[in-house]
């Protein structure tokens, strides 16, 4: 239903209340007589705190599952080498991992100079079964198959989630988690590459199907007004369980050749903690009203979720919503590529996902440790974990960020920031050997390429593809910018170790030039959503001729809107 922000610092902009389709940017509405703050705190029951906390715990394990494989990397090598017969190879293993949604993978000897160590020599006489390359395939296939679950199953959130319920959905789903750990984490009684790889591919299923469910859940038990803050709380999630399996996976730890199985499985408890918790969370009064026609039920989950508040005025914007989506058909996925009314936006949000993806930020994250260490600190890894302590950090910052200086700025900012970043990185590491301060430019360059990644590049291609459609085309288009994302994860995680090593120090390059083009293609093409109504943004795009004055036009639309 359509209605005013009291007291907005310009006129009173109209917005229109269409829950699951629009972020309200705006002032915290009032209703009532309440206050600002009073009415966030109305609102913030322990009820709807738990069933959001209960949430992103999926969200925590995805995070947790990227970092974890990458910190006990060279124990774990070693006892595949052991298992197949296989003398592995001489690299440093880092103990951190890229926040992006791919893991660091292995790379070259110190950069005193650019040669692969993967291949043997020509004339060795290797057995072929025994070689390296088998040792460096099953690591490669260790740390990717992760995304293959990912990419089987994120065809399917939506499926799911209406058949059981968003919360009945997610705790079948940590059935899997629960057995993928488990998996691993008796990986030592068995052949430990195969139960590592069937464990990582089975928790990658569940992280496909998790990584769709929690927004879904969030967003329609969130009151309007916090959904914005609350929609990006999974990214703070999932940098913190990448953090926690950094500071795991330290030698005295857990990253050691007694404890890597535990170190692996332990996502598992949150899988069983999150179960429990579960039984205790209302379902989605959104689900209940629009999906299956339950108003007394969806009355009593408001009731819960809300405390004392009258729950009809939501109860009145389901109706609109169920009313709407009803009048709008569903789009497939071939019709998002094949109608020319979606193909602009499908092409933005595809390039996002591939821009997060291939912004080079588990490069950093590979370097990092060498990089501290020929700076002179004492305990390089401990640098590195201070890296990720950054990330969390930045992550944090960006929930505020992005709500106040809008998507597309914050995007542009970061991929520039990050080129400048990678440049620097560039010339740090070339010019190491003969300039022994240059390992501070790399050093800045790390913290400064991390920063400017959380402010756009990380969080803003979960979201902004769902301000991008409408109802019909929404899940459709969640879909396949979702399996975007996990394929792309799939070919940095397998690729990278090569790339690198035959690369070295210049890997950054390849970086450099790919964000120039994202960079490029986010200018021209990508628009501003904050605030905007769906029908904005779609007349953006049937705009073509005049791509550049996105932000203008917008600007109009909303001018006009509010005349």
């Amino acid at each position: 239903m359509l209605g005013t922000i009291p007291k907005a610092k310009d006129a009173q902009r109209k917005y229109i209340l269409c829950p699951c389709e629009a972020r309200l940017t705006e002032s915290i509405i009032q209703l009532g007589c309440w206050t600002h703050q009073g009415f966030i705190w109305k609102h913030l029951t322990g009820t709807l705190v738990l069933s959001v906390f209960t949430a992103v715990l999926g969200f925590f394990q995805y995070g947790y599952s990227l970092g974890v494989i990458n910190a006990p990397q060279k124990v774990i090598e070693a006892h595949y080498g052991r298992v197949l017969g296989i003398a592995p190879l001489d690299r440093q293993a880092t103990n951190a991992s890229g926040e992006d949604g791919t893991v660091p993978v292995p790379g070259t000897e110190p950069w005193g100079g650019t040669e692969g160590t993967l291949a043997p020599p020509a004339d060795s006489g290797e057995d072929p079964a025994t070689s390296p390359h088998v040792l460096t395939m099953y690591w490669s296939l260790s740390v990717s198959v992760f995304a293959v679950g990912g990419m089987v199953s994120s065809f399917t959130v939506g499926w799911i989630g209406d058949q059981l319920g968003r919360v009945k959905a997610m705790l079948v789903v940590n059935v899997l988690s629960i057995a993928g750990n488990l998996l691993m984490g008796l990986a030592k009684f068995g052949p430990s590459h195969m139960l590592i790889i069937a464990g990582r591919a089975v928790t990658g299923l569940y992280c496909g199907l998790s990584s769709g469910l929690v927004p879904m859940y969030v967003s329609e038990v969130s009151p309007t007004a916090l959904r914005g803050a609350l929609g990006t709380l999974h990214q703070l999630a999932i940098v913190t369980g990448i953090l926690i399996s950094q500071v795991l996976g330290l030698d005295f730890l857990l990253g050691n050749d007694e404890m890597w199985p535990l170190l692996l499985g332990l996502s598992g408890v949150a899988a069983l903690l999150q179960f429990f918790l579960l039984l205790l969370c209302p379902e989605s009064p959104r689900y209940l009203y629009i999906k299956l026609g339950k108003v007394e039920e969806a009355k009593k989950s408001l009731k819960r979720l809300r405390g004392n508040c009258d729950p009809m005025k939501e109860i009145a914007e389901m109706e609109k919503e169920k009313q709407e989506a009803a009048s709008e058909k569903k789009v497939s996925i071939r019709q998002l590529f094949t109608s020319s009314k979606y193909r602009q936006a499908v092409i933005v949000a595809l390039m996002v996902q591939i821009s997060q993806q291939f912004s080079g930020i588990n490069a950093i994250f590979y370097y990092s440790t060498n990089i501290f260490e020929r700076a002179g600190v004492d305990q390089p890894v401990y640098a590195t974990i201070g890296v990720g302590v950054v990330n969390t950090v930045f992550t944090v910052i960006s929930v505020f960020l992005v709500e106040k200086a809008g998507r597309r700025s914050l995007f542009l900012a970061g991929l520039m920031g990050m080129l400048i970043s990678a440049v620097a990185m560039t010339v740090g590491l070339v010019l190491l050997s003969q300039f022994a301060w240059m390992s501070y430019v790399s050093m800045v360059a790390i913290f400064l390429f991390v920063i400017f990644f959380e402010v756009g590049p990380g969080p803003i291609p979960w979201f902004i593809v769902a301000e991008l459609f409408s109802q019909g085309p929404r899940p459709a288009a969640i879909a396949i910018a979702g399996f975007c994302n996990w394929a792309c994860n799939f070919i940095v995680g397998m690729c990278f170790q090569y790339i690198a090593d035959l690369c070295g120090p210049y890997v950054f390059v390849i970086f450099a030039a790919l964000l120039l083009v994202f960079f490029l293609f986010a200018y021209f093409k990508v628009p501003e959503t904050k605030g905007k109504s769906f029908e904005e943004i779609a007349a953006v795009f049937r705009r073509k001729k005049l791509p550049v004055k996105t932000m203008t036009e917008l600007e109009d639309l909303r001018g006009s809107e509010e005349a």
